[in-house]
């Protein structure tokens, strides 16, 4: 028998809180701490990157209450846009047969790339709205995304699903869910966890200090190809989900909405690089700082 790595017994539900008097209780589950994290520590970081003046030159830039007030706009979209993609993409038969399935969001879940719309048309109309940049928030937004994605993949595995293919290598794991069979697996949410997480953060963020901000669009591309790279490989270690199964002989409908996406954003890298950078802040003249104000 191949040595495989026990899967770890983890609650789906974080916290189980009793409410008094009453046989009932409210379980909050890890999936949607994941959610809460990523957008608390994204909103955060978001502040961090707008406050950060020498990042732009002299390029417009959303503020501080900007991204304060986007913060709900973007929930919305992930939420609305997840569900709506799942729905739409991998399994509208079924919840067109029971429609109330559609608003649990815990059975069946959400989709990245249907977040991912839902995140660009909440950004365009509140920019609309607020006369604002919607590029400029775009290119916050993909230094921000891996963040949400790390701890998304992370739930994923804690829940036990999305699961990856059969493997033999040493970190397989057998997974607890009777449709994943009683084999060792590729433990893929968290090559995905690693990639389009830690690894596509790392990578915007060194853009983003190296004056990716400067160039407006060019975050966003290395965001949008670099997640449709990286999901591309991920896939490749994962089961397709079973109601739709593989296309054109080994492709999923994970690569093939990722594809595009890499496309998209080399098109957009392009263009952000055939314009020339905003340039640094004009600085207060040296003297005129030194001298001393006339009475």
């Amino acid at each position: 028998m191949l040595p495989v790595i026990p899967f770890p017994a983890i609650d789906p539900n974080a916290i189980v809180i009793p409410i008094p008097f009453a046989d009932l209780s409210i379980p909050i589950r890890w999936y949607a701490l994941a959610y809460i994290a990523g957008i608390l520590l994204g909103w955060a970081y978001a502040r961090r990157l707008v406050r950060a003046s020498g990042l732009w030159g002299t390029r417009p830039r959303p503020t501080v209450t900007d991204i304060d007030d986007l913060v709900t706009w973007v929930t919305l979209g992930i939420v609305v846009g997840g569900r709506l993609g799942y729905i739409l993409v991998y399994d509208l038969g079924v919840y067109l047969a029971d429609p109330i399935k559609m608003v649990r969001i815990n059975d069946g879940g959400m989709a990245f790339h249907g977040g991912l719309i839902g995140v660009i048309i909440a950004v365009v109309v509140y920019c609309h709205v607020k006369r604002i940049s919607f590029v400029a928030v775009l290119d916050v937004m993909a230094a921000v995304v891996p963040i949400g994605l790390f701890f998304g993949r992370l739930a994923n595995f804690v829940n036990g699903e999305l699961w990856g293919r059969p493997s033999d290598v040493p970190w397989a794991i057998v997974f607890p869910d009777p449709r994943a069979g009683d084999i060792p697996r590729h433990p893929s949410q968290l090559y995905q966890a690693a990639m389009e997480g830690v690894l596509l953060f790392v990578i915007v963020g060194i853009a983003v200090r190296m004056g990716a901000l400067r160039r407006p669009g060019l975050a966003l591309g290395l965001f949008g190809g670099g997640y449709g790279v990286m999901r591309i490989i991920g896939e490749t270690f994962r089961m397709p989900d079973q109601q739709l199964g593989f296309f054109f002989g080994d492709l999923t409908m994970g690569m093939m909405l990722s594809g595009p996406m890499i496309v998209i954003g080399a098109i957009v890298v392009w263009r952000a690089l055939a314009r020339p950078a905003y340039p640094d802040a004009p600085q207060p003249d040296a003297d005129a700082r030194a001298r001393p104000e006339t009475p």
